[in-house]
């Protein structure tokens, strides 16, 4: 589907999942709270890149909320996709589920969202497609 010479996209996801070692937490043996954001950073820069379909940089981070700690040992499954698209910029939530791997028990543990800005190759902002809407899906 366009809209005008704008290409409209179905929002753009990812999925990432990884373990948290002994170096990744503090002397409680919880996750830091920088190595999640790292994480949560990088799964929203993929969904962001998928939508986009060219290079994107994180602007900002918002009301990232940590409910519960993850622990040493425990897996991190994260899961981002693309909610608001602006004329450049893209807003990706981002949900951390904290995974005990012995009995697949999971819980959210840290959620935000996190904003991006499409650049071309010499770095300038760039426009980004649309989302689609749902009723454009079932079309």
């Amino acid at each position: 589907m366009s809209e005008g010479n704008k290409e409209i996209l179905a929002p753009a996801s990812a999925r990432m999942f990884e373990l948290v070692f002994p170096k990744d937490t503090n002397y409680l043996g919880t996750a830091f709270g920088g190595f999640v954001l790292s994480l949560m950073d990088k799964a929203a820069s993929v969904a962001a890149v998928r939508h986009a379909r060219t290079n994107v940089v994180t602007a900002r981070m918002d009301g990232v909320s940590f409910h519960v700690p993850i622990k040493v040992g425990d897996a991190v499954a994260l899961q981002a996709r693309v909610v608001k698209v602006g004329r450049t910029s893209m807003t990706v939530q981002v949900d951390v589920y904290r995974e005990h791997l012995a009995t697949g028990e999971q819980q959210l543990a840290t959620s935000g969202t996190f904003v991006f800005v499409a650049v071309d190759a010499s770095g300038k902002p760039t426009p980004v497609p649309s989302l689609e809407t749902p009723s454009e899906v079932a079309e």
